[in-house]
């Protein structure tokens, strides 16, 4: 039989990265074994719902192209895919876990406190009367006392629990909603899910699961529980500790083909090469592979990652991909060559707009940056290089042939005595008045043009003339 997974989100506000691992390894584990891929919005919890969540992660599954097979806009033959349009399944499912023995009404105050609930001891005629006056009341899970329940996870291996250590929950509120603990059961058998990936903080209450599916009788599925995404050894990653979402990674200039290759190694490994499409990602992926072992989120490993990326993407669809960036841009300038220049050093889509803020004029004059250690550049040197540049630079008229024009600053240098970078440092700062700039002297100048890259150099001789 074939694998089914699901992915069941509560529409709680952004998709954090934890969940889109869930969400991946679901996809991973079905797809490698060509099977199907649920999506189940489970928004019982109607307080906690956020205005567009749901939206949301329609937009975050079909943007990382984890697409669902059976779901809310894709219906199969287990709808509806949004619990809350399933609570006339999860009543009748409710009455008769009660018939079986499984789960029992309880009329108690919901402050009240007990070990053992007093409306266990009621008879049936006791309930009929409750029920006809309309009194509030849950329907609990029956706890069957002094045994062991077991299970064994893919990941965790057997797990046995004494039944007298866990508490009899509730499993339908007052308001007639279920609550996570019985619709995920129901709704598991139901759509016929065979592997249930989930967050390992769930192995605690899988054994009142496990109750519910021996009361009916029904088939378990297999358990796979996933460690903790953790922000550092102590503490796990959380939105509300101001930890990057999905959609604030985006936001940050992160690809979401980096985004989900990094997520899919946190806590699973697939082989010696890092850098994998969705793909490739499908055909390695091995439960067997998951780690025990809680996984780190590294920023600066995802960084590094984005910036391969966007490196070995071809130049005109990094060009296309970036040209939003360059709406600030009012200058007639090579924009392409500038893509071009950018794109071996931009790590995140974010970093563009510091590296590109002297395209429409140079930055304010400061005699400080023509002074360099390594290039042996002064200020006084760097005017004398200027005023020596100035001729070439008005009688050379290819400038977007970069190896020709760079050979004639070589020349120029090599003629007067200089190193290249004493000739070519002092133009790179004049073009830009920036210490880190994307490309040299040759590139800026390509990506000026001629009539650009000469007014700015007359402007840093006046400059330099003028303060030293």
């Amino acid at each position: 039989m074939k694998a089914r997974t699901r992915f069941a989100p509560s529409p709680t506000g952004y998709m954090h990265i934890g969940n889109l691992r869930t969400a991946l390894y679901n996809f991973l584990m079905c797809k490698h074994d060509n099977g199907d891929f649920i999506l189940r919005i489970e928004d019982t919890d109607q307080q906690r719902e956020v205005e567009g969540a749901i939206q949301m992660i329609y937009d975050v599954l079909d943007q990382t192209g984890l697409h669902y097979d059976e779901g809310p806009l894709k219906s199969g033959h287990c709808g509806p895919y949004i619990q809350s349009q399933r609570l006339d399944i999860y009543h009748e499912y409710a009455l008769k876990l009660i018939k079986l023995g499984g789960a029992h009404y309880c009329f108690c105050d919901k402050n009240d406190e007990f070990e053992i609930d007093p409306c266990h001891h009621l008879s049936q005629e006791e309930i009929k009367i409750k029920l006809q006056n309309n009194e509030p009341y849950v329907i609990r899970q029956t706890i069957p006392p002094h045994q062991q329940v077991s299970f064994d996870d893919e990941v965790y291996g057997h797990i046995e629990v004494d039944t007298d250590s866990l508490n009899e929950g509730i499993l339908i509120k007052s308001d007639g909603y279920p609550t996570y603990n019985f619709a995920n059961v129901i709704d598991d058998h139901l759509m016929g899910i065979t592997h249930v990936i989930r967050g390992n903080e769930y192995i605690i209450s899988t054994p009142k699961y496990n109750l519910i599916y021996d009361s009916y009788g029904w088939e378990k599925p297999t358990y796979i529980h996933l460690p903790p995404v953790m922000k550092d050894e102590t503490h796990k990653l959380s939105k509300r500790n101001g930890d990057a979402s999905y959609q604030d990674l985006v936001k940050q200039g992160y690809l979401k083909e980096a985004i989900i290759n990094y997520i899919a190694l946190l806590g699973c490994y697939f082989g010696e090469e890092e850098i994998m499409s969705l793909e490739q990602l499908i055909q390695n992926f091995d439960i067997k592979h998951i780690s025990k072992a809680p996984a780190i989120f590294d920023i600066n490993k995802l960084t590094w990652m984005n910036g391969i990326y966007l490196r070995n993407m071809s130049l005109n669809d990094y060009h296309e991909l970036i040209k939003p960036y360059y709406s600030s841009i009012v200058r007639n300038v090579d924009l392409l060559e500038l893509s071009k220049v950018l794109q071996p050093r931009v790590e995140k889509l974010t970093d563009i707009n510091s590296l590109i803020d002297f395209i429409n004029e140079p930055l304010e004059f400061d005699p400080s940056i023509y002074k360099h250690k390594k290039m042996k550049t002064t200020p006084e040197n760097s005017l004398e290089a200027l005023k020596l540049v100035l001729p070439l630079l008005e009688e050379f008229n290819e400038y977007d042939n970069d190896e020709k024009f760079a050979e004639e600053f070589i020349k120029l240098a090599k003629a007067n005595g200089l190193k290249n970078g004493q000739v070519m440092w002092p133009v790179r700062v004049a073009l830009s008045n920036k210490a880190l700039t994307p490309g040299g002297a040759i590139e800026l100048a390509h990506i000026l043009g001629k009539n650009e890259t000469l007014r700015r150099v007359h402007k840093a001789i006046n400059d330099l003339e003028k303060n030293i």
